[in-house]
């Protein structure tokens, strides 16, 4: 998405970091207005660092979302950004997001070395980024644990759990366990976010109707109401690209 107002771009992560990167990203508000803009759960752990006309420099780590919030993009506000999978969570930060679910914590100001200065120029962020979660992998991964989250993601969350605990040898109530110690939320929770979120691409090409594992058509759009506020036909008009995930899908 590349207007007047807003700037934003992604790239994606080298396969030597892709089981714990989603992806890079920065976004700008180049205007001297706020910007309201609806945040819509689509699994990821964004880190971020940042800085506003009416704030200063920040880093930032959410939490996973659970249903759409309005934000405000305050005017002149840069933000460049790491969006984890939840890999991460275990093995770069060893720690848990549970406390944060929909919401988010502030990092002390020189997590991994990040300055303000670091905003100037959004492919050095990307490569002093690179570098820091290379210095963080891990030497040793649960085999158990990597398989689970290949088949999560290569599925789009169009995945039982039972059919997930058969393939990793890791029993149901382990899994959901894991899920709601580490991340605050349960994996059918979280499946059905990945399953929202693999429908913007067909929702923006005008297919009003279910694409993925969805009921039937009710069900489809009580799913979309539920996770973005609004109906599929309405994401589909994205009035004044306020869906900013959802504007930078790219059409194939």
């Amino acid at each position: 998405m590349d207007n007047l107002e807003i700037n934003y771009e992604i790239i994606q992560p080298d396969e030597s970091i892709s089981d714990f990167v989603e992806s890079f990203w920065f976004i700008k508000n180049n205007s001297s207005k706020d910007k309201e803009i609806v945040i819509m759960p689509d699994g990821r752990v964004d880190f971020t660092i940042s800085r506003s006309s009416k704030d200063n420099f920040r880093i930032v780590r959410s939490g996973l979302e659970t249903y759409p919030q309005i934000v405000t993009l305050q005017a002149n506000t840069i933000i460049f950004a790491i969006s984890f999978k939840l890999l991460s969570i275990e093995y770069i930060f060893h720690d848990s997001i549970a406390n944060i679910i929909d919401d988010a914590t502030y990092l002390p100001v020189n997590f991994w070395n990040f300055k303000e200065e670091d905003l100037n120029d959004f492919n050095s962020f990307c490569k002093k980024s690179i570098s820091k979660i290379k210095e963080h992998l891990p030497e040793k991964i649960d085999n158990r644990k990597e398989k689970l989250f290949k088949l999560i993601y290569d599925n789009n969350g169009e995945i039982s759990i039972k059919e997930l605990s058969e393939e990793v040898s890791w029993s149901e109530r382990q899994i959901n366990r894991y899920f709601n110690q580490r991340f605050g939320i349960s994996l059918k929770k979280y499946n059905k976010i990945l399953r929202f979120k693999a429908s913007f691409e067909h929702i923006k090409k005008g297919k009003l109707f279910p694409q993925q594992n969805f009921t039937d058509q009710s069900h489809f759009i009580k799913e979309v109401k539920k996770l973005a506020g609004v109906s599929p036909k309405e994401l589909k008009k994205n009035e004044n690209d306020r869906f900013i995930q959802f504007s930078v899908i790219p059409l194939k």
